[in-house]
């Protein structure tokens, strides 16, 4: 039994770097963690706290319900409002006060429609240079329900408050 000292040390190192793991993790992972499964049972309350900057395309149809049944009967049915517009929690709560800016065409309609092969050939997908140039989508296209060879969308100032 001459190497077992060799086993002990290792045992004693095995079992000091173990020690000083589980010393060293309670320092970085949270008490909450693993309450809830393998998460952070904390990261609950953490989100709760956030301030709510999406109000859902049910507070946008509320109002602009004209705007909804176009954009429902068309290929946008159903992407939700917020999908162009951007969040909009602080237009629902505060409509008149907080006007939020219209969408420029041009940037955003290319952000879906763009060519890419890696997009289904059934999804209708263009090169916006050769497309159209420069023209802006919404001077042939209606936003809410696109079809080739639309007239322009209606301002803003002429969708229901």
């Amino acid at each position: 039994m001459k190497d077992s000292e060799h086993l002990i040390r290792l045992a004693a190192v095995f079992a000091g770097g173990l020690l000083f793991f589980v010393v060293i993790r309670s320092f970085f992972v949270p008490s909450s963690f693993g309450l809830y499964g393998h998460y952070r049972a904390d990261a609950i309350k953490d989100v709760a706290a956030l301030q709510v900057v999406h109000a859902g395309h049910e507070a946008c149809e509320g109002c602009h319900s004209d705007v909804a049944d176009l954009k429902n009967k068309g290929k946008h049915a159903h992407v939700n409002c917020e999908a162009c517009h951007g969040p909009q929690g602080q237009h629902a709560n505060d409509p008149m006060s907080v006007k939020p800016p219209l969408p420029d065409p041009a940037k955003l309609c290319v952000t879906c429609h763009e060519a890419n092969a890696a997009k289904p050939r059934s999804f209708p997908q263009i090169v916006a240079k050769d497309h159209a140039g420069d023209v802006a989508c919404n001077t042939c296209h209606v936003p809410h329900n696109p079809r080739i060879g639309d007239a322009p969308a209606p301002a803003h100032s002429e969708v229901k408050k």
